[in-house]
């Protein structure tokens, strides 16, 4: 897979760690729901993304990198 565009769908909850195993990801937009905790540091894992938004979400940390 390499997009994941969840944009506007009322997700709540925090982003699991488990994104990290999607290696190939280039794309994961998760904006303008009500997400909340911190940004895993997994996805620092994520080499090749090349577009990744969360704004609008109660989300706290700094993006990792790798």
């Amino acid at each position: 897979m390499e997009r994941l565009e969840l944009n506007n769908n009322q997700l709540n909850g925090s982003i699991p760690s488990e994104v990290g195993l999607l290696y190939r990801l280039r794309t994961l937009t998760l904006s303008n729901n009500q997400l909340t905790g911190l940004i895993p540091s997994e996805v620092g894992l994520l080499l090749d993304m090349e577009r990744f938004e969360l704004y609008n979400n109660q989300l706290s940390g700094s993006i990792p990198s790798e």
